[in-house]
């Protein structure tokens, strides 16, 4: 979990810039999720890497697709339970013309809250990381993260 005020940027870069430890947890994520490797051990020891380092970047590498925009991008997002947060992630959507396909906020546990959101970027108009990084600047959001993209 990232500590909180940690400065998170995103980067696109292209593929001959990533470092080669990078797009092997990348190919052994795709394994697991396709069922081609059983276990993380397996999906390592085919792609070359260590379990170590796969779970030291698994959270931090995902493929991303230029046409972003018309996809529908689920975050799951860890934040402080008080009144008003919510609403302000929400506007923050609204800001950048997400739609809002589904959300769902746990039980507040020790004051943290967890939201599942699934968006709908606009394919005109949405700006997926610019609206991360304004969520994710809130005073009481802890940490933002990418659960998915689909079409």
């Amino acid at each position: 979990m990232p500590v909180r005020g940690e400065n998170k940027k995103y980067y696109v870069l292209k593929e001959r810039a990533v470092p080669e430890v990078l797009l092997k947890v990348v190919e052994a994520k795709k394994l697991l999720d396709s069922g081609k490797a059983a276990t993380v051990q397996e999906a390592a020891d085919h792609t070359g890497i260590s379990r170590s380092s796969f779970y030291k970047y698994k959270d931090d590498i995902f493929p991303f697709h230029e046409e972003t925009r018309g996809k529908t991008v689920t975050f799951l997002i860890q934040m402080d339970d008080e009144p008003g947060l919510l609403s302000g992630v929400l506007q923050s959507v609204a800001r950048f013309h997400g739609n809002i396909l589904t959300i769902h906020q746990s039980i507040p546990i020790s004051g943290i809250a967890t939201l599942t959101i699934s968006v709908e970027i606009p394919p005109a108009c949405g700006d997926s990381e610019a609206m991360m990084e304004e969520i994710e600047k809130q005073s009481g959001v802890h940490s933002l993260n990418i659960l998915g993209r689909e079409k």
